[in-house]
This record gives C-alpha cells, structure tokens and sequence, in this order.
C-alpha cells in the first residue's frame, strides 16, 4: 500500500463548510482571550469525555463525570468510572501530543484502555466486527493487514498535513481509522480523540469545542454517515457530515468563549470569573463563592445584570422566587 490515498472527493459543500467554519474560528479568535479561561477547557474537555463515552455506551451522567474527575465518590459500575479516568489522562495530551506518530497513537491508547483490555496498546491481532444487537454491519479488514494500512494512513497524513486542509485531513483520518479498526477496544474514542488533537494542533481554539458532544447529538447519523461510507468506498460523505457537526457547534460556543464586552460590569465579571460553564447553582451557594450576605446584593448587583445580559439563566424563568431556582453560566 506504499503511497496510498484515502480515496474523498472535495465537494462544492465540502469547500462552503470549510470556509464557513475558518470564518467563524477567525471570528472568535479575534474576540477571545483563551488563556484567561482554563476552567472553559476543563469544562469542554469533560463535555467531550462525556459525550465520547456515551457514544459507547457508558451510562454515567455529565455531573457524574464531572465529580470522576474531580475526585469525588461515584456510584457507578467500576469499569465505567475507570473509562472516564483513563479518557480524562488521554484528553490532558491533546495539546502535547505528535499526531503524526503511531507510537503517539498507541501510547494514548494505552492510556485510554488502561485495566480495561489485555492489548492496551497494541494493534488487534484478532479479527474484529461492528454489530447492531446480533448482526453483524461490517467486517473489519484482517488483522494481518493492520500495521500496514496504518503505517500507510499515518504516512499520507505526514505528506499532506501542509498541503490538504487540516479539517478534511482530520475528517479523512477519523474515517479511515474507523475502517481499520486497528485495536480490539476503544477505536471509536480514539478516532475521535485524535481528530480533536488533530484539529487543536491547527487551531487552538479547538481544546473548548466539545465535537464529541455535537456527534453525540447526532450519533445516528454519525453511524449513517460512516455506513454509507463503506458502501461507496470513500469518506466523502462522513467528512460532510463531521464539518457540518463541527460549523454547527462553533455557532453554540462562540458566545462561551468570546470575552464579554467592556461595558460589562465588575460585579457581573466577578460572577462570571466564580461560575463554571453549565453548572447549575443555588443563590447561596453563589453567595458563598463571592465572599457575599446580601442576597437583595446579589440579585441586584450580580444576578440580575447578567440574565439581562444573557450570560446567566435561570433553570425555573417563570417561577423566579422558586426554592428550587438554580442559575447557569452559559
């Protein structure tokens, strides 16, 4: 397979969602200060974990994940708190990470799979399928043939990484790397994982956008996408439906990650500075964290300015004197 091609076609929509979402990076880029935020990339990066394990079928709830991380105690089934601390240690490289390297690949996939699977690590040596329930929907490529299709997909991705555009590039390798199938567990979370890496290695921007959870949202047709794939013999249309995915979610955090405006005021950035994105809290536990007593302060001062403003809702808007009220930063 020496000098292979993953066969794609770069489509009319294909261009359009290439500079749609270019614009839009360029956009928010501008308007950001992405280092004053650490606490919007945790909070994304446990959205992607979350969402990527979901996927797969891990039952634990985004605030159970969260706490996972956190290091509170969770009820739930070992194996799947296991997963989601190996995802969090492998997502904590994205950054770091040679995602032209296979030896890359598999030490993070020895990290992702780690006291899950006895070739964490190493490619499969078995054969592997895909299947609905009882049925079968594809047949992986032989085991025999997986360190060289990788070592050709890695090696295309080394030529081309200055010359094909980093979103096709990343979208033709999840693809192909969901072909392959190159490891007995975990291909799904590091296809998306390494094209999320691919991606932030482009544009940094790319560690606050949760992809994984807009393909969740969408995980029909994500599977659809890939399906039809198969079928045609050519990633064109997953990597249709990977950029719509990722132009849609670039227009719902746009608003999280652009720095506020100057006429905000300092009671309203104090507030948004002891908040974490989608996090629902209670007046008094709002309180606490601002150091204040007044809640008549609060409301006044903090509160309500920054639900005028739309950077805080309300969980109950018609019932603003609710005992169950909570407010999120958004």
């Amino acid at each position: 397979m020496s000098g292979y091609t993953p066969p794609y076609e770069i489509t009319d929509k294909i261009l359009s969602l290439v500079a749609s979402i270019s614009e839009k990076i360029g956009r928010v880029t501008e308007r950001s200060n992405l280092d004053s935020k650490p606490h919007l990339r945790k909070n994304n990066k446990i959205k992607s974990i979350h969402s990527s394990l979901a996927i797969e079928a891990n039952s634990l709830s985004l605030g159970e994940v969260k706490n996972v991380i956190n290091g509170k105690t969770v009820l739930g089934a070992e194996k799947e708190i296991q997963e989601v601390k190996n995802a969090y240690a492998a997502y904590d490289e994205i950054s770091t990470v040679d995602v032209y390297s296979i030896k890359e690949l598999k030490r993070l996939h020895g990290i992702m799979t780690k006291y899950l699977v006895d070739m964490s690590g190493d490619f499969r040596l078995g054969e592997e399928g895909v299947f609905a329930g009882d049925k079968c929907i594809f047949m992986a490529p032989p085991a025999k043939f997986v360190p060289e299709q990788m070592e050709s997909l890695f090696s295309w991705m080394r030529k081309n990484k200055d010359t094909v555009h980093p979103l096709i590039l990343a979208a033709v390798f999840h693809y192909e790397f969901v072909f392959i199938h190159p490891f007995t567990d975990g291909n799904g979370r590091m296809a998306r994982l390494w094209h999320s890496a691919i991606l932030a290695k482009w544009q940094p921007i790319f560690e606050f956008i949760p992809i994984e959870s807009q393909i969740e949202k969408f995980q029909s047709g994500y599977y659809d996408a890939i399906s039809k794939c198969h079928i045609d013999g050519t990633s064109t249309v997953f990597i249709e439906f990977i950029l719509e995915q990722i132009n849609t979610i670039l227009d719902e955090v746009g608003s999280s990650i652009t720095s506020p405006g100057s006429n905000i005021s300092e009671y309203v950035t104090k507030l948004l500075n002891v908040m974490e994105f989608d996090t629902p809290y209670t007046a008094n536990e709002i309180l606490s964290l601002l150091g204040l007593k007044s809640k008549e302060a609060l409301r006044k001062n903090y509160l309500n300015p920054a639900i005028s403003d739309g950077f805080v809702i309300m969980t109950e808007p018609d019932k603003p004197n609710s005992r169950n009220q909570r407010y999120i930063k958004k």
